[in-house]
């Protein structure tokens, strides 16, 4: 499987456009402030080492970043958070429903959204490789991904960031479909006002919103996952619509899925909470192993190619 994915990810190299623009991106928001070990975290919470441990292999809860070294960093927002946890066990709720509880009232009530899918897995996953891929490209992938990944996924949680609302109404007919059969949906514009309870529901992005100049399609599920993430390269006004240049990233790996799947839906809680509370709850268990299965990788490579043939030379 993984030597698919290197071979896919070599042959999209082949569609990439070779411009010579420079690529002025900050990867992350800055410095972090995670500095407490796990044994920091155990002395401040009560909790043994092991106990923190296994609440991060079951529940993906606290989730720290990790050193090159493999050791584990948390943050000072992490200690308050285990705590929360610990008040609402001890007043007779179940774990995982604590953990689910206390998660989505941080991503709610207190934590800014992160605002960039791109710029959160560049991150959090600097491994994924980045190519730099024509729009007209970049569609023939998202509709494959949609065909493959969206449509068949089992109880998906799909999102679809679309830059701008005329981006959209082309593919308006296609995403009701989708929804119909995800268990939530999303689509990313920059629409004036939201839509809650729509089908699929609309999420309107600020005027100054990173996303606004994202592109995502994104499948959380545990039996097709997929994410493809591109950010539109500054400098392009002169250029033609199909021909603008994204610096792209795609994956099939089920940690990284999830967490292009949390910002969007952080992104989803600052505009819609109500939409958003039921799919943090379901986020915030860690994926389970393993990624999409070779077939629907294959099938999903031949649509990418007949698009990519079908309406390249338009």
């Amino acid at each position: 499987m993984v030597v698919f994915h290197n071979f896919l990810n070599n042959l999209l190299r082949m569609y990439s456009d070779s411009m010579n623009t420079t690529l002025r991106f900050a990867q992350g928001a800055g410095p972090t402030n995670s500095s407490l070990t796990i044994g920091d975290l155990a002395e401040r919470t009560g909790l043994s080492t092991a106990t923190l441990r296994m609440w991060e292999q079951r529940h993906g809860f606290p989730s720290p970043r990790r050193l090159d070294s493999g050791h584990r960093r948390y943050a000072e927002s992490d200690v308050g958070a285990v705590l929360a946890v610990l008040r609402r066990r001890d007043a007779g709720v179940r774990l995982d429903v604590a953990i689910g509880e206390t998660t989505s009232a941080a991503l709610l009530d207190v934590a800014p959204p992160a605002p960039s899918v791109f710029a959160g897995l560049r991150r959090l996953h600097p491994h994924l490789a980045t190519h730099r891929l024509k729009k007209s490209t970049l569609l023939a992938l998202s509709w494959a991904i949609e065909d493959e990944f969206c449509a068949k996924a089992d109880r998906a949680h799909i999102f679809g960031a679309f830059q701008a609302a005329k981006n959209y109404d082309p593919a308006h007919d296609r995403w009701v479909e989708l929804a119909r059969v995800a268990k939530s949906a999303f689509v990313f514009a920059d629409w004036d006002t939201e839509e809650p309870g729509s089908s699929p529901v609309k999420v309107p992005l600020a005027l100054d919103a990173p996303m606004r100049r994202e592109w995502a399609v994104i499948c959380d599920a545990v039996d097709l996952p997929v994410a493809l993430t591109a950010w539109e390269l500054p400098g392009q006004r002169d250029v033609r619509d199909r021909d603008r240049v994204f610096e792209s990233i795609w994956t099939v790996e089920p940690a990284a899925v999830r967490d292009a799947s949390r910002i969007c839906t952080q992104v989803v809680a600052a505009a819609l909470p109500h939409d958003a509370a039921p799919v943090l709850y379901d986020l915030a268990e860690r994926p389970a192993p393993g990624m999409a299965d070779l077939a629907s990788v294959t099938s999903m490579f031949n649509r990418v190619v007949a698009y990519v043939d079908r309406f390249g030379g338009r």
